[in-house]
Formats: C-alpha cells, sequence, structure tokens
C-alpha cells in the first residue's frame, strides 16, 4: 500500500506531481518519509498592539471587513481590518480576490504575515491564513509548523496540507520493524507515532522523542549494514585466512636500526595489526593518523613482518606522486633486507609493466607499490598475503573489493584524513580501527597565520627573505585556469604573475594535475633537490610530498578549502630542523569562514579541526562519506556519539545472535533498501 504512487492518491496537477518526483518523492512512503528541515512555533500569538514592523507576526482575531480594490493598472486589492482585544490593524492581499468569498467575518482566525509600514500607517501584507479548528487539525498556524526542503511550485505551506491526510489515512501501514526488545532498551519511540510527530508535533518533547527515534533509525540501519558486511567477508574467507607469524626478533632488529623510536600510537598500531594477522579470517583495519604521524613506516613494519612469512605485498595510493613517495619511503625503511620492491603505475611503460607483473605473478617480488595499476585486468598474484590501501576514502567500495579479491590478503588501510570518532564508526564500521593521534619527537608546531590583503608584499618580501636562507615555499592556488564565474587564484596565471612581477630572481615551478607525468615527476625531482625555490601548485600537493627543506606554505583562496584539506596542506611543511610556516590568504570572509580561518591559527590537531569542520559543515566528502556508500541523513548528526554508540551496540548484539537477520525479515528487508547505495558506490 505504502509504495502507490502519488498521483494516484493525491488531488493535485501532473505538474506537481513532477515537482514531487524531482525532490525524489514519488510514492505515500515517500512522502511521508519527506521529513521536515525546520520548524516555526506558531503557538505563540502577537497582540494587535505589540506588533513588530518588517518582522513576520502570528495574530489571532477576526476579520470586521473585507473588500477588493480594482487599481487603475488593472490589479486586485483585497482589505481588510482585523481587531483583537487590544486594537486593529489593516490587512492587505495583493491579487487573491477569492479571499473575500472564502474568508468569515467576525470569527476567530489565524493569520500570519510581515507587518510593513507605509503611508505613515502600518498593515499586513499577504499574510498566511486559517481558520481556527481543534489543534489536531490546524496545519499551518497556532501549532509548532514543519518547513519542508521546497522547489518552485512546491512550498511547505502545500506540502502540509497534502502531507496531512496522508499521515492520518496512509500511516496506519507503516510496520515496525526495530526489535521490541530494542525500542525497550533505548526506550524509543514507535515509528507510526514518531513519523506523525515528526510532521505534526503536538509539544517540543514529543518533536524530539520523534526526532531522536527516526535518527536512530538511520543510524542502526546503517551499523547493521556495515557489520553484516564485515561478517560475511570473514565468513566467506575463514577458511583462506593467512596465519602470519609474529617474527619478534626480526620486527624488534627493524625498529631498532630507524633513525628515530616509535610513538606509542605507533607500537600500538602495529601491534594491533600484527595481532589482526592470525586471527581465523583476513584482518580488515583502518590506521588513522594525523599529516605526519608515522603511518607508513607502521605499514612497512607489517609489511617486513608478511614478507618473512613467505607472501607478498600489495600497496595502493591514490595518486603516482604519493605512490612514488610510498616506494621510497620503502626502499629505505627496509634497505637491510635485501627485498624485492617493484613500482607500477600508468606512466611505467609496457615493457617495464610486463616484467613487475611476471614477477608478481611468479612469486619473486615482494612488495609491489602502485596507483589504480595494481587492480587492473592482467594483474595477479602468486602468493598476496597483505594488500595496503592509502588514502583509502579516495576509492570506492569496488576498487578495495578487487584488492581484497586476490586470494583474500589480510587489508590494511590508511588514511591521513583525521575523521572524529564518531564518523569514524559510521563510514568506516566494517573495518577495525588504530588511531595514531601522537606525533614524533622533536616535530615543530607550524606557526600559523591569517594574512590580510594590506599585509601581502610584506609577506612576499618576508618570503623572499626566508628562500635568501636556504629555505623553499609551496603557494597553493584553488583552480587551474581562470574562472570568469569565480574569483579565486588560477594557478597558471599565479605562477606568471609571481614569476614576472613579484620574484623574477626567483626560480619558480608549476605543478597541476593536468601535466603529463613525466613533467609532475621532473617538476617535483627539482623542488626536492632545492633546484626549484617556490613550487606553485593546485591541490595536487595535498598528500605525498615531503621536502623537508620547504618550510613556508602559502594558500591563496583558503576559505574555499575544508579544514581537513587546508591542514593538510600545512602537513607538507615542518617536516625538517626549521620553523615552519601557513599563511592563509583569503577572500571576503563569512561568518563562517572567520571562524573556520581562526581555528587554523589556534589548533595544530588534525582531529580537533575535523570535528570543527564536521559540526560547521556537515561531513561532505571530505571524509570520504559519498566515496563509502553512506547515503544522506536525514534525522542523524554524525556528531551525535551518544546516538552513534547506541545504533553500533545494538547492531552488534543483533549480528552476533543472528547474522544472517533470518529472525528479523524486516530488519533485513530495510537493509536490502540501501544495498543498491553500497553497490553502485
Amino acid at each position: 500500500m505504502l509504495q502507490k504512487n502519488l498521483e494516484k492518491v493525491l488531488r493535485t496537477t501532473k505538474k506537481h506531481i513532477e515537482k514531487l518526483s524531482s525532490l525524489g518523492v514519488k510514492t505515500v512512503e515517500d512522502l511521508l518519509l519527506y521529513f521536515p528541515r525546520d520548524y516555526n512555533d506558531t503557538r505563540e500569538f502577537t497582540k494587535i498592539k505589540d506588533i513588530i514592523p518588517n518582522e513576520v507576526n502570528t495574530i489571532k482575531g477576526k476579520l470586521t471587513s473585507l473588500f477588493n480594490i480594482n487599481t487603475k493598472f488593472g490589479k486586485k486589492i483585497t482589505r481588510g481590518i482585523f481587531t483583537d482585544s487590544t486594537g486593529s490593524i489593516e490587512i492587505v492581499w495583493f491579487n487573491q480576490p477569492h479571499l473575500t468569498r472564502m474568508l468569515p467575518r467576525n470569527k476567530e482566525i489565524i493569520l500570519s504575515g510581515k507587518a510593513k509600514i507605509g503611508f505613515n500607517k502600518i498593515a499586513i501584507q499577504n499574510p498566511s491564513h486559517e481558520i481556527i479548528k481543534p489543534y489536531e487539525d490546524q496545519i499551518h498556524s497556532g501549532i509548532i509548523a514543519p518547513v519542508y526542503h521546497e522547489t518552485e511550485g512546491i512550498t511547505s505551506k502545500w506540502i502540509r496540507e497534502k502531507i496531512k491526510p496522508i499521515v492520518d489515512k496512509w500511516l496506519s501501514f507503516f510496520e515496525e520493524h526495530l526489535p521490541e526488545e530494542i525500542l525497550r532498551e533505548h526506550n524509543l519511540m514507535g515509528i507510526r507515532e514518531a513519523i506523525k510527530n515528526v510532521h505534526f508535533p503536538e509539544s517540543e518533547k514529543l518533536l524530539l522523542l520523534a526526532r531522536e527515534r527516526l535518527g536512530f533509525d538511520e543510524l542502526f540501519i546503517l551499523q547493521l549494514k556495515v557489520l553484516q558486511r564485515k561478517w560475511h567477508w570473514q565468513h566467506a574467507t575463514q577458511s583462506q585466512a593467512k596465519n602470519i607469524e609474529i617474527k619478534t626478533e626480526i620486527l624488534k632488529e627493524a625498529i631498532e636500526s630507524l633513525p628515530f623510536e616509535l610513538t606509542n600510537a605507533q607500537t600500538k598500531s602495529l601491534k594491533e595489526t600484527l595481532l589482526d594477522f592470525q586471527k581465523p579470517y583476513p584482518a580488515s583495519r583502518l590506521i588513522q593518523g594525523d599529516v605526519g604521524s608515522g603511518k607508513t613506516v607502521v605499514a612497512a613494519l607489517a609489511a617486513l613482518n608478511v614478507v618473512k612469512n613467505g607472501y607478498q605485498v600489495a600497496i595502493m595510493a591514490p595518486t603516482e606522486i604519493l605512490a612514488k613517495q610510498h616506494y621510497t619511503t620503502f626502499v629505505k625503511t627496509l634497505t637491510k633486507y635485501n627485498l624485492n620492491i617493484q613500482f607500477i603505475s600508468g606512466s611505467t611503460t609496457k615493457k617495464m609493466k610486463e616484467d613487475v607483473v611476471r614477477q608478481m605473478k611468479t612469486g619473486t617480488v615482494d612488495i609491489v607499490i602502485g596507483t589504480h595499476s595494481l587492480i587492473q585486468e592482467d594483474i595477479g598474484f602468486r602468493n598476496l598475503g597483505l594488500a595496503i590501501i592509502d588514502e583509502q576514502h579516495r576509492f570506492g567500495v569496488k576498487q578495495r573489493e578487487i584488492l581484497k579479491s586476490y586470494n583474500s590478503p589480510h587489508l590494511l588501510s590508511m588514511t591521513a584524513t583525521p575523521i572524529p570518532r564518531t564518523l569514524a564508526i559510521v563510514v568506516y564500521g566494517d573495518q577495525d580501527l588504530s588511531v595514531i593521534d601522537e606525533m614524533p619527537k622533536g616535530r615543530q608546531k607550524i606557526i600559523t597565520r591569517v594574512v590580510p590583503e594590506n599585509k601581502r608584499t610584506e609577506a612576499y618580501r618576508w618570503i623572499e627573505d626566508q628562500i635568501a636562507k636556504g629555505r623553499q615555499a609551496f603557494v597553493i592556488c584553488p583552480l587551474i585556469d581562470e574562472s570568469d564565474t569565480i574569483e579565486v587564484k588560477s594557478v597558471v596565471q599565479e605562477y606568471a604573475h609571481l614569476q614576472e612581477f613579484i620574484f623574477p630572481n626567483l626560480k619558480l615551478g608549476l605543478l597541476h594535475g593536468r601535466l603529463k607525468q613525466e613533467e609532475k615527476d621532473t617538476v617535483m625531482e627539482d623542488f626536492k633537490n632545492n633546484k626549484i625555490n617556490i613550487l606553485v601548485s593546485t591541490s595536487v600537493v595535498e598528500v605525498g610530498i615531503d621536502v623537508p627543506n620547504a618550510t613556508i606554505m602559502l594558500i591563496e583562496g583558503s576559505e574555499r578549502f575544508g579544514l581537513s584539506q587546508l591542514h593538510q596542506f600545512r602537513g607538507r611543511v615542518g617536516r625538517g630542523v626549521h620553523q615552519s610556516y601557513c599563511f592563509l590568504f583569503t577572500g571576503n570572509l563569512s561568518d563562517e569562514g572567520k571562524t573556520r580561518m581562526q581555528s587554523m591559527e589556534k589548533h595544530s590537531s588534525g582531529f580537533k579541526l575535523a570535528e570543527i569542520d564536521m559540526q560547521l559543515r556537515g561531513p561532505g566528502e571530505v571524509y570520504g562519506v559519498r566515496q563509502s556508500g553512506i547515503p544522506d541523513l536525514k534525522m542523524a548528526s554524525l556528531t551525535d556519539s551518544v546516538n552513534i554508540e547506541k545504533a553500533r551496540n545494538s547492531a552488534s548484539k543483533i549480528i552476533d545472535q543472528d547474522p544472517l537477520l533470518k529472525t528479523f525479515p524486516k530488519l533485513a528487508a530495510k537493509i536490502t533498501e540501501i544495498q543498491e547505495v553500497f553497490v553502485n558506490d
């Protein structure tokens, strides 16, 4: 019944049905689940004597007169006098002559509209109107009125009028899908009552309970989905699990030979990863660490342990720059073990690629590092024991599954994008989580400053002075080419301007995504070798570039980047012995923009900035929500740690009890509804 098309149950035009369809509302169920985005509390009425000009006032009283006037321009004006116990006020409607027939005289009604002053008198113009009925039948005024996402021709008033009879008639067909024990444990409202009160709440308390129930629903179903997916992976691959023995002596020697001491967080993450390899099913762990926290070293040590057990290791990175950076780190860290470490990417020559693939298939290569080339059709492994994916949110679910398909290796993912724990639980709920929240000893805090336009020249001269002392700098721009619609710095334009007018005596380099790989490699090699003083680049440098001599990060149009991305840029400097700096150049800042820039100046923790970013802007793409297949949440908040923990615990109990949901058919059906979102990611 709930799947009936709206055109069969709503009295409206075909055009309105099409408009609803454009909003994703096609069936009775869709309309019932088209939740309000906000509410206007119209229960408090303003006395006429207290009406505030230029604000919306809701008044209750009687129309003592109402008449139409034809202007000389052919327009119709409807005027009336509205009275309550404190006085009278003029009411004006434009081009609505039918109201003289619709609205009763001397009978209590509610009007809501903006009061405006004109010709030395005050009047309420084009107010909404509602004849007073019992509270449960009021849908516009005198209630906590729902406000919906609108489109042309579809107003909140129109939606309220259409949704009220649907709630009254069709809500009884909605079946409860949450088990009784979960409803009881968390004291949750029933689904029908929740839907009714989210559209037409009888009180603030009931609205709060309705939103809590519906928010829990979204989080619970998502958690159930990812935990069932995790169970399927573990169950299907249990017989294929590779028991990787911990080579204690080799690891101890490798750690002691490092030119630095591992942090406690690195040691803990390595231990968790190694213990994963001994479980009766392939591991699936995410190592989350701030920029420069040392994730790659942990991955290299884990890889060494796997290779010493006779297995191969594959590392996949989203960009060639990052993949090459890993290749350099792995070779340097593991050089004394004489391992066969190979590199493969889109720019690898056909002959070299064929040679590397042959070694992968015959088992002569120990570790192979590359980009998407690692999951091409002709790729294969003789004995893959561990697959490592860096910046995993840059890859879709399907791409990660391809790596898993190579005889079910252990899977280790990494991300330098700090993600609040609440979001990580939802987005990466099918993986175990390790957090490296500790920076290596001696890592300096990067001095960050927002630079006003009138200080630009001064900043340039200071940078020139630093370069004269042997340092290097990055300049980041949001766009590649000039844009007529967005007034932000173009990287090509800015490179030419800086080279000709600002730093004519310095060597500048240009880096962006449209350059050929050989050109990118040449530019980066020159920058690393200090043949380039200033690298002007797009966000391609966000991850994977390690130039210890670069101490200045200048970001143009900083307000156009999220906090996490700005923090990633900032992490490209501060990697050597010299004090490093990050300068944020901005355009006109909104209040939110000012808050974000101040946060960059104040906080050096990526995790703290991630929390602020999520509160200000929502999870967005920066945290990989879309890439991970998480659908839009209507009621739940990814900052609601309490509800997320509740949902996670309840979902875990259900999966532990019945992973296939055979005794929970309604929950199984709910999971199927969001199945496509994950599969088509």
